[in-house]
């Protein structure tokens, strides 16, 4: 029998050379949640209705099992790592992005709706891109959220903690969120996971709501998105979207429906709609307000003065009575 440790033991001990892969996973902002096999039986999935006894909006959701939090770090010398260590108290920053995803997505669920997550590996490294999200092959209850140092020095200083923090709350969706095994969307399960950072209140400033795009365009245009079905459908309807890709694999037709009541491309006509009136209403007060401006830079004694009465006098009667005007007389002709 081999003597070598599990892999998801050797988390925190491995050297940088020893990664799990010897290629690296490529770049990119986030990866699926990884999922369970779709064949298993449905005969024992739990009961996701509601608890009998909901709980507060300031209560946590407390999972099944409480998950391992770790930190490894791979890159001590750079100045993204160093920010990092300076600006973040790496447990409370994981603990409070989990608390607000589980809120987010499973608050007055029974814990055994929530997957089975056992462990959050944070690993600090020096990449390309900026963060992604991958389990373990041994075991993918076991999670790995990599952050690229190399990302946190080109935030500017000013901002680097809300980005840091962001972008943590973005990956700790995907080490919770169910994706119909796979089958939903990537811009789906981004959307989500933007979506959560937005309603924890790490939105950054360069965000806004696109309609120049299809629906699942994924990230911040899909989050805003899911933020106005919230609005106009139900504060539950990404619990519920999240809760339809639990045990069955992406519908677009049955999940949108049961949902919302629409389809999805209703739905985004809709909401591409609600955002153009909103932008010209945005203008017309614009407009309106610059007009109101306008009219108080007016003096107010002028504002007060009555219009002149109009002159009827020809050219030569303002002439001859001292008007400024001057208009000569002919020779022969009697003044």
């Amino acid at each position: 029998m081999s003597t070598e440790m599990p892999k998801c033991y050797q988390i925190a001990t491995m050297p940088p050379t020893a990664a799990s892969s010897s290629t690296p996973p490529a770049s990119q902002s986030s990866a699926l949640p990884p999922s369970h096999n779709a064949t298993e039986s449905t005969s024992d999935v739990p009961d996701c209705s509601s608890s009998e006894q909901p709980a507060s909006d300031e209560s946590k959701v407390v999972p099944s099992r409480k998950p391992l939090l770790r930190l490894e770090l791979r890159d001590l010398s750079s100045s993204g790592s160093r920010a990092f260590l300076r600006l973040v108290h790496a447990s409370a920053a994981l603990e409070d992005a989990v608390d607000a995803v589980l809120k987010l997505l499973y608050k007055n669920m029974r814990p055994s709706c929530i997957p089975p997550t056992r462990s959050v590996t944070l690993v600090l490294r020096d990449m390309d891109g900026v963060a992604y999200t991958t389990g373990l092959d041994l075991d993918d209850d076991h999670k790995e959220i990599h952050l690229s140092t190399k990302y946190i020095e080109f935030v500017p200083e000013s901002r680097q903690k809300e980005e840091i923090l962001g972008v943590l709350v973005h990956e700790m969706v995907h080490c919770w969120q169910h994706s119909g095994f796979g089958s939903a969307p990537v811009g789906l399960t981004e959307g989500i996971a933007d979506f959560v950072r937005l309603k924890a209140g790490y939105a950054p400033p360069h965000w806004k709501r696109h309609t120049d795009c299809d629906w699942d365009a994924g990230y911040e245009r899909t989050g805003y998105f899911l933020d106005w079905l919230e609005k106009d459908h139900g504060a539950d309807i990404v619990r519920k979207i999240n809760e339809a890709l639990r045990e069955c694999q992406y519908d677009a037709h049955k999940l949108w429906h049961d949902c919302c009541g629409k389809g999805i491309e209703k739905l985004w006509e809709d909401y591409r709609k609600s955002v153009e009136d909103e932008c010209d209403k945005s203008e017309s007060s614009s407009e309106d307000i610059t007009d109101q401006k306008g009219q108080e830079d007016v003096p107010a004694q002028e504002k007060d003065q009555p219009a002149p009465p109009e002159d009827h006098r020809t050219p030569r009667e303002k002439a001859r009575r001292g008007g400024n005007m001057h208009v000569p007389v002919r020779p022969g002709t009697s003044s």
